[in-house]
């Protein structure tokens, strides 16, 4: 079986390449999908985030209210901190599960299962993966995006950007760099030729 690490900043595209990705044939491992259920009412993380961050993160429901937490976390770097104390080690244990069990019960030995993680650099989660898929974009569509996406205004979009790993500083551990600058279908022309190079490797 196959590992591939997708990562990617926030509005950079990284989850319309996985759902290529997933559409073409791979097994995706969804980082986002993963910690959401991990906050899920009933479940310990979120009674630890309450903990840190106070009562005022849940919605009426009891459920966590996301935004108001990612306006917190991201104007505080201690706080952004230990939220992904108490996020992080719980994604990696549930993919690295996952793979496992992905491997035991899978005969194909063709199968390629990708880890679709924006953190998958900064978390350490790399050397779970065989190889990583950066995708990139300019700073300035980025920021375009994350505000046509959120509705956030573009002080508070710069100060979210601020705080993940400069592109720049990501290059380094891509094998395989996918340039999302362009159309949908120039970018699924890249994914799907990576695809293929895939398929012939075996």
């Amino acid at each position: 079986m196959r590992i591939i690490g997708l990562t990617g900043g926030i509005a950079s595209g990284k989850s319309t390449v996985s759902r290529m990705l997933k559409e073409l044939g791979a097994y995706i491992f969804d980082a986002d999908l993963i910690a959401k259920e991990a906050v899920a009412p009933g479940q310990c993380a979120l009674q630890e985030i309450v903990k840190a961050f106070g009562q005022e993160v849940l919605l009426p429901d009891g459920s966590l209210d996301r935004k108001k937490l990612g306006t917190m976390v991201f104007s505080d770097p201690e706080k952004l901190a230990v939220l992904n104390e108490i996020t992080h080690p719980r994604v990696k244990e549930k993919i690295t599960c996952g793979l496992e069990a992905l491997k035991s019960c899978s005969r194909n030995g063709d199968m390629v299962a990708v880890v679709d993680a924006p953190l998958l650099i900064e978390s350490g989660m790399t050397e779970m993966v065989d190889e990583v898929w950066l995708v990139a974009v300019k700073e300035e569509l980025q920021v375009k995006r994350v505000m046509d996406r959120d509705g956030l205004s573009i002080e508070e979009t710069r100060r979210r950007l601020a705080y993940q790993m400069p592109l720049k500083d990501k290059l380094p551990y891509a094998d395989i760099v996918i340039d999302n600058n362009g159309t949908l279908e120039e970018t699924y022309q890249q994914v799907l030729n990576l695809w293929r190079g895939i398929s012939e490797k075996g």
